[in-house]
């Protein structure tokens, strides 16, 4: 793990400051994703709520990214630009918001319901929300991060759902992305690369579920990637610390 920066206890306090922000704004746009909102909207408050902590915006300039959080809508799975778009009954949409303070990071997701939705689309985001609940239950000292992606990988295709595979999460900590690599599946790169869980690890957890196939591509803003056949698609994250007593979630308000 020599690449992998393990945190000591007084750290990962600090990452749950940063943590703490990135739920009360996730809070905030869960209240804000009705039929009307413009999703830049939705951008200018979560700014307003991080600068109000005296926190900084992780993704904006991040790259080149042009705005404080994602927003993908629909068949939308990551990276969406917030616009004029206005939500609409029946939307799904993603919220992607990274923090830092004083030095540290915090990223979390999650995919919201506006108004009443489809069956499918309820369901969705039921299966994807509890993928990452399998997920946190296996970022345990001792198991290996090929359990924890394989675990994910099989809660959600067992329900007829496919887990994206050009997307992965990864650790965090004093960068918004740091080592390892942490995929909702298993290939040969998984095994090649697998750890074993020590005391101290961050990790950013987050399974990306298509209610179709898995396959995506990106949109010519150069950021927006969609599913390659039009389904739904949906996001949920959390950053999560491997301690001795379990896994503990950092990013709740």
């Amino acid at each position: 793990m020599s690449r992998i920066s393990l945190k000591r206890p007084e750290e990962i306090e600090m990452m749950r400051e940063a943590g703490r922000i990135v739920g009360l704004i996730l809070e905030e746009m869960e209240r804000m994703a009705v039929p009307g909102t413009e999703t830049i909207e939705m951008d200018r408050r979560a700014a307003e709520i991080a600068h109000s902590f005296g926190a900084r915006m992780a993704f904006l300039g991040y790259h080149g990214f042009p705005a404080n959080i994602c927003v993908s809508i629909n068949e939308q799975v990551v990276h969406g630009i917030p616009n004029r778009r206005r939500l609409q009954e029946g939307d799904i949409v993603s919220v992607d918001v990274g923090v830092e303070m004083r030095g540290w990071y915090g990223d979390a997701a999650a995919t919201f319901p506006v108004g009443r939705i489809p069956k499918e689309a309820q369901r969705l985001l039921e299966v994807t929300k509890g993928a990452l609940r399998v997920g946190i239950e296996h970022a345990r000292v001792g198991l290996r991060l090929s359990q924890l992606s394989s675990a994910i990988q099989t809660y959600v295709e067992s329900r007829g759902f496919s887990v994206v595979k050009d997307y992965v999460g990864h650790g965090i900590g004093r960068k918004l992305h740091e080592e390892p690599r942490v995929p909702n599946f298993v290939d040969s790169s998984v095994i090649r690369n697998d750890i074993v869980f020590e005391t101290g690890l961050t990790l950013a957890i987050e399974p990306m579920v298509n209610a179709g196939g898995d396959k995506v591509r990106r949109l010519a803003d150069g950021w927006t990637v969609v599913t390659a056949d039009g389904s739904l698609s949906a996001h949920f994250e959390h950053t999560v610390a491997i301690t001795e007593e379990g896994p503990l979630i950092l990013t709740t308000p």
